[in-house]
This record gives C-alpha cells, structure tokens and sequence, in this order.
C-alpha cells in the first residue's frame, strides 16, 4: 500500500463534481480516493463503520452518500457482503506510472479480492495497455455447465464477468423466488384474518409513512428539498425513544418554525430539545403547554406603588441664608 495518493488539480473542474456534488458528495469522494484503505488496482476493503469514523458521519448519513455515489453519480460499486468497494475512475487518477514493483504489487492485490466482478468494473476507465492486460487475466466469462441452465427462465443478456459471479447470481435468484413464495404465503394469511386486519400496519411500513410525511412537509413548505444532511438529522427524532407521536411532534415544530418565518433546522431541532427538557411527550400536551404560556403572558403586571413620605409642615419657610448670620 502505497503512502500517498495521486488527485489532479482538474478533479475541481470535472463537471459532475462543480454542478451535481454538495460540499459533504465532494469531502466524501475525496475521502474514497485517499483514505488509507486504499489499495494501487483502486478495490479495498472497508466497513461503513470505519467511514462513519474517518469522516465523523453518522451511520446514516454514510449509507445516504453511498447510495448516492452507487446509484446518482455512479462512480463506485460496493459489495457489503465481502466490504469491498470499487471506484470506477481509479485509473485516470493512480495508474500511470508502471515498472516490475508496481505491477508486482497490483498483481498480490488483485488475487486477494473476493468479487472479482469489481475487478473488470475498474478496468474499464484504465488507459495504459499493460495495467489493462493484467487486470483482464483476473477476468474472464466462466461457462454454465447444462445442469444448471434453467429452461423455463429468460435467457440472461451476456454479461462481462469474472471467477463464480454467475454461479452467485444463480443462488440469489433462487433465494428471490423463495423469499417471494413466503411473501405470498404471508399476504394469504393476512387476507384470511378477516377485514379488521385491512387497517393494521407493519413497524416497517408505519416508518415508512412517517418518514414520507416528514419529507413531504420539509419539501414542501421552503426548508430545502436538496438539504438531505438536513432531513436526514431530522428523521433521526423518529428512531429516538423521546415522544409517544414522534412524527406529528417533528411536523408540529416544523410548523412553528413556518410561523415564525424561520426555515432552519437548527431551529426545528432547539424547538424539539425544549420540548424533550420539559417533559412534553405527545401535540395535546404541547398544545396546553402553549396555551398556559399565552394566560400567562396575558395577565396583569401589579404595579408596586411606593410608601408616600413625610409632609412639610405648613408653617416652615425655607431660608437659603439661615446659619450664615452668625458669622456676620
């Protein structure tokens, strides 16, 4: 593993990264090319516990930029069964300079990788012809045997592939299929429990709509639909055991926040942690919280009237020149 890694001054000119990368995507992908994880072929390995540490991200918000950088910017791939983690334009940035010791280090490297369909996912951005070579002996299509093709499925579109890839994706399409016989067993058994159970919503799919609602509100009402560090802070008052309605507490504060023209997370968390310090659980207790606080307001202040003091007696006169004769 080498001690540095290579990140040209044009990484801040790519388009992706000027027009569709927030601050945190930028940190993030920077963090991907040069943590010490890394390894020269551009696949290492390494847990979203250990990012979250690195980075001083929440769990959370580390499986929201992964997801991202898989999904929206597609530039890596991760396997979170073997942790490994691929970047798909690691050559532009680390393979140019080649002789005998680099390739013998990027040749140990590549036999200790365990999905070696990361390994052709990375070659594709390599432009020198000998590191490409190397990378395509750790590749090729390995035939399936006449036991294991299934007629009755759809022929599968030819893919580019490397050691036991097909044979795991054959695994997993069966254990698809079981996993959807049970679904369907399951969703029988609902049925027949009669028309009570119409109503009834899993843990699951009760999160779900709570997490949609919020969304929905924050988008909705100005607090910024592209601030995902935001909402993903908010909806962690959700797993929080702090309110019986956690969801109609959260909008209620991002209600009171709309009032007061103030669209600030930081806002709608201080309005949360004052309700969680004086013990408010549920709306109603809050909505009577909010209205003692108005009586009070509204009553009067006494004003405290000061004892009257001494009369001047109606006979004195005031002589400036008194006590001055006698030194006449």
């Amino acid at each position: 593993m080498a001690m540095y890694r290579m990140v040209r001054t044009d990484f801040w000119k790519i388009p992706m990264v000027m027009e569709e990368m927030s601050p945190e995507d930028k940190y993030f992908y920077l963090y991907l090319l040069t943590n010490p994880n890394t390894k020269q072929i551009g696949i290492y390995t390494i847990t979203k516990k250990q990012m979250a540490f690195d980075v001083g991200y929440s769990m959370e918000t580390v499986q929201a930029l992964m997801d991202r950088f898989c999904f929206h910017h597609k530039l890596i791939r991760y396997n979170p069964e073997t942790w490994e983690l691929a970047i798909k334009e690691w050559g532009k940035y680390n393979l140019q300079k080649g002789g005998k010791p680099v390739m013998d280090c990027m040749y140990s490297e590549l036999k200790e990788v365990v999905d070696t369909s990361l390994i052709s996912y990375v070659m594709e951005s390599i432009n020198k012809q000998e590191f490409r070579e190397l990378f395509e002996s750790f590749c090729h299509v390995e035939p399936l045997e006449e036991e294991e093709l299934d007629l009755e499925e759809e022929p599968l579109e030819p893919l580019v592939t490397c050691h036991s890839t097909i044979r795991g994706q054959k695994e997993k399409e069966k254990e698809k299929q079981k996993q959807q016989e049970k679904e369907k067993e399951m969703q029988k058994e609902q049925n027949q429990n009669g028309e009570k159970n119409k109503h009834i919503h899993s843990p699951s799919q009760q999160k779900k709509n709570d997490v949609e609602d919020v969304v929905v509100f924050w988008d909705n009402n100005g607090f910024g639909s592209t601030n995902i560090h935001g909402k993903e802070q908010l909806l962690m008052w959700l797993d929080k055991d702090v309110f019986l309605q956690p969801k109609e507490v959260i909008i209620k504060a991002m209600e009171i926040a709309c009032a007061n023209n103030k669209r600030m997370l930081n806002y709608v968390i201080g309005i949360l942690n004052n309700w969680k310090n004086l013990g408010l659980l549920t709306v109603q207790e809050i909505d009577l919280h909010v209205e003692k606080q108005k009586k009070i307001k509204k009553q009067p202040t006494e004003v405290k009237v000061l004892p009257p003091g001494r009369d001047i007696p109606r006979n004195f006169v005031f002589d400036l020149n008194a006590g001055e004769r006698e030194y006449e």
